[in-house]
């Protein structure tokens, strides 16, 4: 991918990253590990992505996640919230990184409609720029709801009962990547100024990086020469965090990855990762830092292992589209207006987005994790997948 042409707003916050992130290579003797790359690229206060102020989210943003395709998305999670509260007596709800807000207000009138409404909605949000925006979109959609929301700059603290819910959260966590390379491992590295950053690729540095390619390839003889991909090595801490913050309820994370077979597959052997800018995907992590999104899919074997090993259990893995259905998405979509002919076609489209498997349905799976919960949810009852892990 080439250039784009950017606004002169753009380019001089392109300029400053790359400046900022040229600092930080300097900083690390001039190889600075791909996550700690991905990591001020994203969340850079001020300049990363995720917090410097631009519109990332719709048409007129970067991409567009299931919430802003269709108002049943949310609504089909918010009745899988509502039985989780139900079933461990919780008034609490999370989201982690909240988008435009868009999920938490249609999510808030599906739990008012169904006589669930939660006392306290906590936001997690580390974006000043993304937490104006979310209250704008509460404010506009759900005003009288407004009171019982509330933002966090950490997770709350011990004794959480409830629900906590991330949509495409999982993807923006930043990874390690590594390649089979004359015989043993590498991991890349950032070099380069603020003129052009480019690939490094120096012996294993990051900690646990060699044990966790261990436990992927015990006999990596069989991996062939130049095979790269990713490894998230902060997913195992964030789960422990969680766990220890919470008494009794589930986790349920909505997002685009694989099976660890899958992901691992000799076939895909340039990894996943991907860059998002202007609805336009491309793979050059240094084009646009600091204007791009850059994400990597999921390992979701590692997610359950993960879990497990932070004290959840399994309690449900299935396809998106599988997961909708089963929460209701056919009833809501019956009962929408087929009178008003632009929104009852507006929604169609968009629950064709979510499901079809060409688009969302089986690219993006579900994934609950339960503490002190009963493991079995409706919303994972006509596909198991927990067999795929």
């Amino acid at each position: 991918m080439e250039l784009p042409r950017l606004t002169d707003a753009e380019a001089q916050l392109l300029q400053q990253m790359r400046e900022h992130l040229a600092g930080e290579i300097r900083a690390a003797d001039g190889a600075l590990p791909f996550d700690r790359f991905m990591e001020t690229a994203l969340y850079a206060p001020g300049l990363g992505y995720y917090v410097n102020g631009r519109r990332k989210f719709g048409e007129a943003g970067d991409f567009v996640t299931a919430p802003e395709l269709s108002p049943l998305f949310s609504r089909c999670v918010a009745r899988q919230v509502g039985e989780c509260l139900d079933l461990v007596g919780g008034d609490t709800v999370l989201e982690v990184g909240a988008g435009s807000g868009k999920m938490a207000a249609d999510m808030l009138l599906e739990l008012a409609a169904l006589d669930r409404l939660p006392r306290n909605y906590l936001i997690l949000e580390l974006s000043p720029s993304l937490q104006q925006l979310q209250r704008e979109s509460l404010k506009a959609s759900v005003p009288q709801w407004l009171p019982r929301v509330a933002w966090l700059q950490d997770l709350p603290d011990s004794g959480f009962r409830g629900v906590v819910v991330g949509n495409e959260l999982l993807d923006a966590m930043p990874v390690q990547r590594f390649r089979r390379w004359r015989g043993g491992w590498q991991e890349l590295s950032v070099a380069g100024d603020a003129g052009r950053m480019h690939d490094r690729w120096t012996e294993i540095r990051s900690p646990g990086l060699v044990g966790a390619l261990a436990a992927l390839w015990p006999d990596d003889a069989a991996v062939a020469e130049g095979y790269s991909s990713e490894l998230n090595l902060r997913l195992a801490p964030w789960l422990r965090a969680v766990a220890e913050r919470m008494q009794r309820g589930y986790l349920l994370l909505i997002d685009y990855g694989y099976s660890r077979d899958e992901y691992y597959h000799p076939q895909r052997s340039q990894g996943t990762l991907i860059c998002h800018f202007r609805h336009r995907a491309h793979a050059d992590p240094y084009l646009l830092p600091g204007l791009q999104d850059i994400t990597a899919n999921v390992d979701f074997s590692a997610l359950a292992t993960a879990g497990s090993d932070a004290g959840f259990s399994l309690a449900g893995f299935t396809t998106q589209a599988h997961f909708l259905i089963d929460s209701g998405l056919q009833a809501l979509l019956v009962a929408s207006d087929p009178a008003d002919i632009k929104r009852h076609l507006q929604r169609m489209q968009g629950v064709k987005k979510l499901t079809l498997p060409s688009e969302m349905g089986e690219r993006f799976k579900v994934m609950a994790l339960a503490m002190d919960a009963p493991p079995v949810l409706s919303g994972f009852r006509s596909r198991d997948l927990r067999g795929r892990l």
